[in-house]
């Protein structure tokens, strides 16, 4: 898999996400676990490998980010939707933000 080389590669006891990630939140008293869809989605838009690292210890390695992708990711840009279903072994029709973006599209298309 994709990761296995940045996970041996990069060996850090304790990864931390890159605070400029999220920027816009006040990280003292930010909820890593009540907002995790938008730790991933942020990281998957802006991330360096070490942020994949960290996720990857925050929420339960590569298959618990997995899911989170699939189920929880509210928006995703159709360049970010093709890298995660390449590099996770995902399908399109398998996440959420790609369901919602279709059933948007049908709506508005009424």
């Amino acid at each position: 898999m994709f990761f296995d080389f940045i996970i041996k590669k990069n060996r850090i006891a304790n990864p931390q996400i890159n605070k400029a990630i999220l920027w816009d939140y006040d990280l003292s008293s930010f909820d890593w676990t009540a907002m995790r869809r938008i730790v991933v989605q942020r990281v998957i838009e802006r991330g360096r490998e070490e942020d994949y690292l960290a996720i990857f210890h925050l929420y339960g390695g590569i298959e618990g980010v997995r899911q989170i992708i699939m189920n929880e990711v509210p928006w995703l840009s159709p360049k970010d939707m093709s890298f995660v279903c390449r590099i996770f072994d995902l399908k399109k029709e398998e996440l959420k933000c790609y369901t919602r973006a279709q059933l948007r599209a049908k709506l508005l298309n009424c």
